[in-house]
């Protein structure tokens, strides 16, 4: 079976997206253009010589400058449509997307303004892209955990829109357990909980996001692998964990894609899925990371379904809408085996 094609045409769902990580270069230009911000670019060129990191903190500091140019509704919803379009041609049905609120308000962009842009966005491109999604808004890690409770009071107002909360930011330092009365109070409230973690930090805050945060997916996880019976618990407990290849190596992560853990976390038996992450910084939509880490670790056709089924299995998809979706899967891969 043709790899390339089966990437193409595999229907599956993206679970690990900041939709500020999906600025291009030319847009990030015609917003600050349009709303009078000044930028230390001048041209597309510019703006991608300058995504270039050695670590999460260099993207960090690119990524929360390049935010500066989103502060009118239609900003956002501008965002988020051009991501939606781009993924509807990689057969994606489905997204849970991140949302950064705090790095949004802390500079007078208020909880509504992004909230309102992105959800008309995600509505829209339900009626004219069947793309169902579902929002989980991210608390900054680097911030103290009090200041997390203003955008948690906000979402509390918005539940019909936001359906989980996650932990996002600089990870080295920061552990989960920093966030446990933050995140219980979430929880209280009805949000599912998932959380950024074992990117940059050790095998240790996988598992107080696990016990601490109770957090239902790990974001990244990569760094399970230091623990054998962390990952004998994630593979018994089928925790999902997103993992992101472009990201991870563009951050350093890793050194090259060919040590990427994804082969070792399917033969694990792990419930592992492919993401993006921050494509527009990482070089690479959902797509474009299954096809580069399935060339660099040696994915089969199996594996590649696989991935995509357990992309669908790991969403917060109700059941009857997760059987839909396999089922697609299974129609299209007969389909591309005649």
């Amino acid at each position: 079976m043709d790899i390339e094609k089966l990437i193409d045409q595999l229907p599956k769902t993206e679970l690990h997206l900041h939709i500020e990580g999906t600025l291009e270069p030319k847009m990030m230009l015609d917003l600050a253009k349009r709303n009078k911000v000044t930028l230390p670019y001048e041209t597309v060129d510019q703006v991608a010589a300058a995504y270039q990191f050695n670590n999460l903190q260099d993207f960090l500091d690119v990524y929360y400058q390049g935010m500066s140019v989103l502060i009118e509704e239609r900003d956002f919803y501008d965002l988020t449509w051009a991501y939606l379009e781009k993924v509807h041609g990689d057969a994606v049905r489905h997204v849970e997307i991140f949302f950064d609120p705090q790095a949004h308000m802390e500079r007078g962009v208020s909880f509504e303004t992004v909230l309102g842009g992105i959800t008309s966005a995600l509505a829209e491109a339900h009626r004219q892209l069947e793309i169902s999604s579902k929002l989980i808004m991210c608390f900054l890690r680097h911030l103290p955990e009090e200041a997390g409770y203003e955008a948690l009071e906000c979402a509390c107002k918005h539940k019909e829109h936001i359906y989980a909360v996650g932990l996002d930011s600089s990870e080295a330092g920061r552990p989960p357990e920093l966030f446990s009365r933050l995140f219980a109070s979430a929880r209280d409230h009805g949000f599912k909980t998932v959380a950024h973690a074992g990117e940059e930090g050790p095998a240790a805050y996988i598992k107080t996001a696990l016990d601490d945060l109770r957090v239902s997916r790990v974001d990244h996880g990569n760094r399970a692998f230091e623990d054998p019976a962390l990952i004998a618990r994630l593979a018994q407990q089928q925790t999902p964990m997103t993992m992101c290849p472009l990201s991870n190596l563009r951050l350093k992560g890793i050194s090259d894609l060919t040590k990427h853990p994804i082969k070792r976390a399917l033969d694990a038996g792990l419930l592992a899925t492919v993401n993006s992450d921050d494509p527009s910084y990482f070089g690479g939509y959902i797509n474009d990371n299954y096809r580069a880490v399935a060339k660099a670790v040696g994915l089969t056709a199996a594996d590649i379904i696989k991935l995509s089924k357990n992309s669908v299995i790991a969403s917060f998809l109700p059941d009857g809408q997760k059987q839909n979706l396999l089922d697609a899967i299974d129609t299209q891969v007969s389909t591309l085996a005649k």
